[in-house]
């Protein structure tokens, strides 16, 4: 009696842990393989101020040929970063903005162009962090990627690779304002030839006369 007690207990304790595997195997497939349509919501996103047409002209005025390990950004994507979310679901971002109070803003870019880091020419812009750190708060909990620490408002117009020499742009003047008309939710598409950026959707910034 004593020996089929023991027999049914182990059997249970199988049963129990055959049940634990299976669900272990179900919980990893359903993490790496989203049901189908929740994979899809999920798009690289990034939140940006764009720069109007004359700042556009303004900073096609500089060299821009490319150069051995230089690739300069088409005046089309150039945008200010004001957060970049990495993947996140464009529609959970949108209500989120849509509740944000977004502060008027004046954007001045300038002094000169230069480098940030070692691998990005850029145009620095001021005047937006008050902008960014609305667009933080309001999206606070969403993407993949944490905010940075701190700001630094720029337009990237060149990448470059390690070891490569940058000459004539960097340290060239450029300057320019413009108040901040719109917030745009932006998708980043990866190819081979470099980043293609879609706008999905743009909220307006009250400019600073009715602010």
């Amino acid at each position: 009696m004593m020996m089929m007690m023991m027999m049914m207990m182990m059997m249970m304790l199988l049963l129990l842990l055959l049940l634990l595997l299976m669900l272990m195997v179900v919980v990893v497939v359903v993490v790496k393989f989203p049901p189908n349509g929740q994979a899809d919501a999920m798009a690289r996103l990034f939140l940006a101020v764009i720069p109007p047409d004359d700042v556009v002209e303004m900073l096609c005025e500089l060299p821009r040929k490319d150069q051995r390990g230089v690739r300069f950004v088409p005046p089309e994507s150039w945008h200010a970063t004001l957060r970049f979310l990495g993947d996140a679901d464009p529609d959970a971002v949108a209500d989120a903005m849509n509740r944000a109070v977004l502060p008027a803003s004046v954007a001045r870019v300038g002094p000169a162009i230069d480098m940030l880091g070692t691998h990005s020419v850029v145009a620095p812009v001021a005047g937006l962090d008050a902008l960014a750190a609305a667009a933080v708060d309001a999206t606070d909990g969403l993407g993949t990627l944490d905010p940075r620490p701190a700001y630094t408002g720029h337009i990237t117009v060149a990448r470059v690779k390690r070891g490569a020499i940058v000459r004539k742009v960097v340290g060239m003047l450029c300057s320019a304002e413009f108040a901040v008309t719109e917030v745009a939710l932006v998708e980043s598409q990866l190819r081979p030839t470099g980043s293609r950026y879609t706008t999905l959707t743009t909220w307006p910034v009250p400019s600073p006369a009715t602010s």
